[in-house]
């Protein structure tokens, strides 16, 4: 039932799926074989196909919103690409990719450029730091095409919550900058080829990062005790700002959400991983239900 689950899992985003896509998704990877998978799941009134696509629990008028949410992919992918570009020549960045719904194919009036930073290891906060500035200063605090929540240390590379929706944001990562960091980082994750079976992203054609001068001299007067001292001082900052401003969420909601370690600065602060998880287990719940099948759970 793998199909099955990840058609589900779109379903949440009301986003219907090609056949080439469920594939990508599933870990025997098989065309044939999925697609007799695929078929049982018609014949039984479980899920639908139109146009090409297949959905579960959404309307047919999920197929017009994806085409239009492609369409303005299209653009934005543009727009993310040079804006990668930009936030690789800041200090001590190796890596840039694309995550969220741009990495999916899709965007709308209300989507974001979701940007996942690696960066060297002891400088995950003054990398963020600095680029949040930029981001005040010179695009008037807008995150629309520069939204920075996930930045990680090259030396923690491997992801600690290991679920459907981790994966998915892997299995989609865009990237763009940084050719060694990111393969690293892919290295470091094989734990997706356990859920959606191995893959190989090519990487052959994603630049290395070159810095400008004012980056490299950056560097070199905060690469000691001075860096690591600014380092530490705006990670305790921005946390004692988040723990005032998020008092509300519950800690295990925040160490998730708001991850805020050496290692890895995250600003989810809706909690979207949690509340993804909990609503394709009611789908499962309802499915296991109505159709007298068993999908397993799945967790934060």
């Amino acid at each position: 039932m793998e199909s099955l689950k990840t058609i589900l899992y779109f379903s949440i985003f009301r986003y219907p799926l090609t056949l080439d896509e469920i594939c990508n998704f599933h870990p025997m990877n098989d065309r044939q074989e999925i697609g007799a998978e695929l078929q049982s799941l018609l014949s039984r009134g479980i899920i639908s196909h139109e146009g090409g696509f297949y959905f579960a629990g959404c309307d047919p008028d999920c197929i017009e919103r994806r085409r239009s949410g492609n369409r303005m992919a299209a653009n934005a992918l543009e727009i993310a690409k040079r804006r990668a570009a930009l936030i690789a020549k800041f200090p001590f960045v190796e890596g840039v990719g694309v995550s969220g719904s741009l990495s999916k194919g899709y965007f709308d009036q209300q989507s974001d450029i979701d940007f996942f930073v690696v960066t060297k290891p002891g400088k995950v906060w003054v990398s963020r730091t600095l680029l949040m500035l930029y981001k005040k200063i010179f695009l008037l605090n807008s995150r629309r095409y520069f939204c920075i929540n996930y930045f990680i240390s090259s030396a923690n590379l491997e992801l600690e919550e290991k679920n459907r929706f981790t994966a998915t944001e892997i299995r989609t990562l865009i990237p763009f900058q940084g050719r060694a960091a990111l393969e690293s980082f892919y290295r470091k994750n094989v734990w997706v080829g356990d859920i959606f079976g191995n893959f190989a992203p090519d990487l052959q054609d994603i630049p290395d990062i070159r810095k400008p001068a004012f980056s490299r001299l950056a560097e070199v007067a905060l690469d000691n005790r001075l860096g690591k001292t600014l380092d530490s001082a705006f990670r305790k900052a921005t946390l004692k700002f988040w723990r005032i401003k998020f008092r509300h969420m519950a800690d295990p909601d925040f160490k998730v959400a708001l991850k805020s370690t050496d290692a890895v600065s995250k600003h989810h602060p809706l909690n979207f991983q949690k509340r993804v998880i909990f609503a394709l287990n009611e789908k499962y719940d309802a499915f296991n239900k109505d159709y007298d099948i068993q999908l397993t759970r799945e967790y934060v």
